[in-house]
């Protein structure tokens, strides 16, 4: 059986990590997804180097994030990383800060297991837990098959780190772990498995079937108790009802489906009482019985029988339909759609969008609509400004050339004056990067939007011109706050930008050729100043812009619709009563 040794070591974290104090300064990526995204207050315990706390913060700037360690190394680190750190004896203290806001959320990460009496412990910190606060644990799993080799050939011998971390003192599984979620206090929510070596696993219970069958256990449930390394419980102090939202998504194009779709869906998922899954809309299924379900469609062709079908399977399910739209509806005109004939803002039973000009447009078609914003997922360490001598500007957008033609004789004098201080990084526009009269100019085909993000990090200017169009008056502001959280500086034309932008501030504005030529020149002569606008812009974004901030907005605009469902049927009823024939 040697082949199966193979992961049977597994730890708490992937190797060759730079060490925080004893551990791996590591943010567990799990962890980190099972933490409540609108939390205001949230105590890491076992922090380490507070590589976990980081991690949160990049997502939630605004949250207080207090960390608990006996290792003063460790905390030497996490100081510089989070909003407060105590070194403190969980077993013999209380929790050693002001919380007289009471705390949101308790993370435990692989931190139970080496406590002599984590029940004690956990019902004392629970006390602290505001009204629908959380706890996130992550545990080793004793049942993984690693352990269970070891013990069948005759060793069970402690490791510097692991499932047998020589500090373990207590072992459990998903069982156990509910069962003292549930002493506390706590009503627990979800568990999920850590990922593992599923492929060494898979070797060990097929080695073991026929074992397994004579003592009357069956092999494929086994596997599944055996395979994963770890588990994340989540369990709240009185959660809200349970609420699923199901949501399509369009072929990924540019950010759109990132921004509108996968990242909110995530972030939903980040509250322990919602079930968020994004799915074809032929395998969205009811989820969880007697839970109010929304099936949320992204930018839906709604017209005729086929679509008077796929809305009335949604509905004959039990699912409130909200359709979710971030375009001006006459680019479906232009497709040679009748827009008389649409059922994607009629037939459902309300609207999201992202700016308010798009909501007034849109409730012409049906007045439920709710506005939630183009926002931030994260903001990644800064990545730019590394040379004072030269500047890159970055164009990335697709058909764009009327908005950009006007501007392209002002950009080609300005490259030829300055030469090789200005760089031009262009994604998605062919057209526009063939017209650049520049050596020193760089092409990016289109990219997933994680390749945008880190693309568009790298330079210091963003251009983003708009014409003054009634199309183009309903867009987002999308790309300023992309470059805001990249610091980036946005260059902006008024319109659109002109509303979130404050010129000479977190950005500069232009209102011609001319002045676009002017404050170009502006950034390249002074570097320090273009950074300081950077900075203000991503400050902007931190505190004004991120997806955790609309969290619990959304979740309560779904739970107001469900409680109006009845009232949203009579309306969806009279607008398209064909719909119920």
């Amino acid at each position: 059986m040697d082949e199966l040794t193979a992961g049977a070591t597994a730890g708490d974290a992937p190797p060759e990590l730079a060490m925080a104090g004893a551990y791996p300064d590591f943010a567990n990526p799990e962890l980190l997804a099972a933490i409540p995204l609108d939390a205001r207050t949230v105590i890491d315990i076992g922090c380490s180097g507070g590589a976990l706390g980081a991690a949160y913060l990049r997502l939630n700037p605004a949250a207080r994030v207090l960390g608990i360690d006996t290792d003063e190394a460790a905390l030497a680190i996490a100081r510089t990383r989070l909003t407060e750190v105590a070194r403190c004896d969980i077993q013999a203290e209380d929790l050693p800060f002001d919380l007289s806001g009471g705390v949101d959320v308790l993370v435990y990460g692989d931190v139970l297991e080496h406590l002599a009496d984590p029940w004690a412990v956990l019902a004392r910190h629970v006390r602290h837990l505001n009204p629908g606060g959380a706890v996130v644990v992550c545990f080793p799993n004793v049942e993984h098959w690693s352990i269970a080799y070891r013990l069948f050939a005759g060793r069970f011998d402690y490791d510097e780190r692991g499932l047998l971390d020589r500090t373990h003192l207590r072992f459990f599984t998903p069982r156990t772990m509910r069962a003292l979620l549930e002493r506390a206090g706590l009503t627990p929510c979800d568990v999920r498995s850590r990922p593992s070596d599923a492929a060494a696993a898979a070797r060990f219970v097929e080695a073991m079937r026929p074992g397994l069958a004579a003592i009357g256990v069956d092999p494929a449930e086994y596997l599944g108790r055996a395979t994963p390394v770890q588990f994340v419980w989540r369990a709240s102090l009185a959660p809200r009802e349970r609420l699923v939202v199901a949501s399509t998504m369009l072929p990924p194009q540019g950010g759109v489906s990132d921004v509108r779709v996968i990242e909110p869906a995530a972030a939903l998922a980040s509250d322990p009482t919602v079930f968020s899954v994004v799915r074809q809309e032929a395998e969205i299924a009811p989820m969880i019985e007697g839970a109010p379900h929304i099936a949320v469609l992204h930018r839906p062709l709604l017209v005729g029988d086929s679509g008077r079908a796929r809305l009335r399977a949604l509905i004959d399910r039990g699912f409130l339909v909200v359709t979710e739209f971030d375009d001006h509806p006459d680019f479906l005109a232009a497709r040679g759609i009748d827009v008389a004939e649409l059922l994607s803002f009629t037939g459902v039973h309300a609207i999201q969008t992202s700016t308010e000009p798009l909501a007034a447009t849109l409730a012409a078609w049906n007045p439920e609509v709710a506005v939630f914003p183009n926002a931030i997922r994260a903001l990644d360490p800064p990545a730019n400004f590394a040379n004072p001598d030269r500047l890159t500007l970055f164009f990335g957008a697709l058909n764009r050339e009327e908005d950009w033609a006007p501007f392209m004789p002002v950009l080609n004098e300005v490259l030829r004056a300055v030469g090789p201080r200005l760089h031009l990084l262009v994604m998605h526009d062919r057209a526009f990067f063939d017209a650049l009269e520049t050596p020193n100019k760089e092409f990016v085909p289109i990219s997933d939007y994680a390749t945008y993000r880190s693309r568009l990090a790298g330079c210091e200017i963003s251009f983003m011109p708009l014409a003054d169009t009634p199309f183009n008056r309903a867009k987002s502001d999308l790309k300023y706050i992309e470059a805001g959280a990249a610091r980036v500086v946005p260059l902006a034309s008024p319109v659109v930008y002109g509303d979130s932008l404050r010129d000479g501030e977190t950005g500069l504005i232009f209102t011609s050729p001319d002045h676009l030529r002017m404050q170009l020149l502006r950034l390249l002569a002074y570097p320090e100043a273009a950074r300081r606008l950077a900075d203000s812009a991503r400050a902007e974004v931190a505190a004004n812009r991120m997806l955790a901030y609309q969290v619990r907005a959304r979740t309560d605009w779904y739970r107001a619709l469900w409680a109006r469902r009845a009232e949203l049927d009579a309306a969806l009823r009279a607008r398209v009563p064909a719909l119920f024939a």
